[in-house]
């Protein structure tokens, strides 16, 4: 037992295998407990495949097929027969789930007619009627994507270009309406003039159809006679017919009408595969901008009759010298550029920064599809998502650019957040993990991608400078699970040798995330089963102690083999070190959303010490204020009071117990309401511990947080297993 103990701490020191008491676990196809029940994500009802739905304009740009087939069974599987129409449908989406998880891509009609050629073959008339009722009861179509490379750029454009539709749509109206408006006054103009009052002109506008009815030539010279000379400027002529041609010979959105298609514009393309490329475009089309927008302001002033040549020439002549205000710049199309990580070098990270601080209403896709490769720093460390984290932050710090920050298997639930930055009217920032990586250790890219996020090595959160003037209101963390503990705890259950079932809370750590790749299978070591012993702890055990000297626990994970048997597996000092810097980075996006929060937590601190020294006051003022009794009085009544009703003393408790100094309690309710099964009231509805096991920890530290009068004692926590317990003995210790 005892070199077996010291085989595996000198692994943990050193991530060397001594001797034969461990084994390498390359070629083992060893991956997280938690991941047991992952191995064919086809036969399981998740968020993918998705729907890209064709010309959707709303927050439903993005279906996934399970919503879309519940959706649809809602109205078809009704009657007596709604069971079979919705198992039918249900082996439909499961070989559509199974294709694109194959690699099969293209419309989901397309691939809803290849699923229901191959499955009616020899099938009886039911499953036929089946499909065919709920084909009927899916009224949208469009592209279907799996979890893959492809996803973050395929739905971020098809985002992307479904605002633009609406954006151009509004935008085309406004530039349809000038145009008619300015038209109209130049026909009026034409109208008032000699040409525009001449019998010829006035018998082409009536029609060859009148000639026998009306005098035209003498219509003419009444006309001639009765309307005012035509006072028209020439330089107001002049300018109408210049924002005319302005206004038709713009390329910002495709032109409408008959007209504007023979000009043969071709309008002007905002999608881009670098930010430089973005970059200049948009300084080329600087000077066409400027125009545009000068003449859509001169356009609104000349048609309700405000323009004055005095007044406005100057001004206009100078418009946009020092660039367009944002809301100007927000009726213009946003620029896309979809970038990868892995191709972007410093001049193309220079240029995103760029984009990033100039307030340019320029939409970035930083896709990322490894956050695990080795760091230049040293052999073996960890990037663990290092870049992306460095440009999301100076995003963040950049204060007017929407942020957000997601893996690829969560990008459906984000969907009013990927609408709300590409609605944004400066830059926006969408970071995202698309789990690629995840096929070179054999693992679906979804299966990585929701790893990533749930293990903290790539948390999701979104930073949206609109929302209102303050983080509170800005930065949200609401993606992630578990938001108050370090690490997320998941139910593991299995079966042991004695074929009876076991239940244990893991925890998903960095260490289990970075488990799932081959490439750091050196850091890790299996211990065969004969040399199991009580040295191996949880990673998240590990990292709540504080090592001096040489440790005598080791951190251990549970894995599982191809066969789904349970395997042990250490790890070494170096993944407990990234998994502790990790937990470090998580702590500070913590902070950022209000969760646990060092700043309000002093304040409390302060404000509780202030309010018991105010109680204090409070109650000497009152025992100094007190009338003294006369001495008469004093003498003889005292050993009457004394026998029939003695002072009750405060038992002496130790430290580490849990309990109530129940004769000071204020009957506030806070810990009967928080736990009415460990917190009673006496006879006296006075506050007192019923059952220390009927709670938790983290509830009689709260409780004790929550006490109005500080008669709560939380003592020292009773399972050593509970999480958190680190941070909840600080929080106890004001309460001793």
């Amino acid at each position: 037992m005892e070199a077996d103990t010291q085989a595996q701490v000198a692994f943990f020191l050193t991530g060397k295998r001594p001797g034969e008491q461990l084994d390498a676990i390359d070629g083992l196809g060893l991956r997280p407990a938690l991941f047991a029940g992952y191995r064919e994500l086809e036969q399981l009802r998740y968020d993918f495949p998705l729907l890209l739905v064709d010309g959707a304009s709303d927050g439903e740009f993005a279906q996934s097929l399970c919503g879309l087939i519940d959706d649809a069974l809602t109205r078809a599987a009704r009657g007596s027969d709604g069971e079979r129409v919705r198992k039918h449908a249900l082996r439909m989406e499961q070989e559509i789930r199974s294709a694109a998880a194959g690699g099969a891509s293209g419309s989901f009609s397309a691939l809803w007619s290849k699923a229901a050629s191959k499955l009616t073959q020899g099938a009886d008339k039911a499953f036929e009627d089946s499909v065919r009722r709920t084909r009927a009861a899916i009224k949208v179509d469009g592209a279907v994507v799996d979890c893959n490379a492809a996803l973050p750029s395929c739905m971020l454009q098809h985002a992307w270009a479904a605002v633009q539709r609406s954006k151009a749509a509004t935008f085309r109206k406004n530039i349809d309406r000038l145009v008619l408006k300015l038209s109209d006054i130049l026909k009026a103009d034409f109208e008032r003039s000699d040409a525009g009052r001449s019998a010829k002109h006035l018998q082409a506008a009536v029609g060859t159809g009148f000639d026998d009815t009306f005098d035209f030539a003498a219509m003419s010279r009444l006309l001639s006679r009765a309307l005012p000379k035509n006072e028209f400027p020439q330089s107001r002529r002049k300018r109408i017919d210049d924002l005319l041609a302005t206004l038709n010979a713009q390329q910002f959105i495709p032109p409408s009408g008959a007209a504007g298609k023979s000009a043969g514009r071709k309008p002007y393309s905002f999608l881009f595969s670098s930010c430089a490329e973005a970059l200049a475009a948009f300084r080329q089309r600087g000077a066409g901008l400027l125009a545009l927008a000068r003449g859509i302001a001169m356009a609104e002033l000349e048609i309700s009759g405000q323009y004055s040549e005095a007044r406005h020439d100057e001004l206009f002549a100078q418009f946009g010298a020092n660039g367009l205000d944002p809301q100007d710049l927000a009726q213009f199309p946003d620029y896309l550029v979809c970038i990868n990580a892995a191709t972007m070098d410093a001049p193309e990270h220079a240029q995103l920064m760029e984009i990033l601080s100039s307030g340019l209403p320029i939409k970035v896709l930083l896709q990322i599809d490894d956050i695990l490769e080795q760091s230049p720093h040293g052999e073996g460390s960890l990037t663990a998502g290092l870049r992306s984290r460095q440009i999301a932050n100076m995003a963040i710090g950049l204060n007017e650019v929407y942020v957000l920050q997601s893996s690829s298997s969560n990008l459906l639930r984000s969907r009013e957040r990927i609408l709300r930055g590409l609605n944004y009217r400066g830059p926006a920032l969408f970071s995202v993990f698309s789990g690629a990586s995840a096929k070179a250790s054999g693992l679906p890219p979804y299966l990585m991608a929701a790893a990533a996020m749930e293990s903290r090595a790539f948390p999701a959160f979104s930073y949206d400078p609109s929302a209102g003037p303050d983080w509170a209101s800005r930065f949200c963390l609401d993606a992630n699970s578990q938001l108050d503990l370090d690490w997320p705890l998941q139910t593991f259950t299995y079966e042991d040798e004695q074929h009876q079932r076991v239940s244990e809370e893991l925890a998903f750590t960095l260490v289990d995330f970075v488990a799932s790749d081959r490439r750091y299978a050196r850091h890790l070591a299996r211990v065969p089963k004969e040399k199991w012993n009580g040295s191996m702890i949880t990673v998240d055990e590990s990292l709540r102690r504080e090592r001096r000297g040489l440790p005598d626990k080791v951190p251990g994970l549970l894995m599982v083999d191809a066969d789904n048997v349970l395997q042990k597996v250490i790890v070494d000092e170096r993944l407990i070190r990234e998994a502790r810097r990790c937990r470090e980075m998580w702590h500070s996006l913590q902070e950022l959303g209000g969760i646990h929060n060092s700043h309000a937590e002093k304040l409390l601190a302060r404000e509780k010490t202030a309010w018991e020294e105010r109680l204090q006051a409070s109650a000497a003022a009152q025992t100094a204020s007190a009338p003294s009794a006369p001495a008469t009085a004093a003498v003889a009544p005292a050993p009457a009071a004394a026998a029939s009703a003695p002072v009750e003393q405060e038992p002496e408790r130790s430290p580490d117990e849990a309990y109530i100094e129940t004769a000071r309690c204020s009957t506030c309710n806070e810990c009967t309401t928080l736990n009415n099964k460990m917190f009673a009231y006496d006879a006296n509805q006075q506050a007192y511990i019923k059952d220390i096991n009927a709670g938790t920890y983290a509830q009689l530290v709260e409780a004790a947080e929550s006490c109005q009068v500080s008669v709560i004692h939380p003592g020292k926590p009773r399972n050593p297993k509970e999480p958190g317990l680190e941070e909840l003995q600080k929080r106890a210790e004001l309460f001793q």
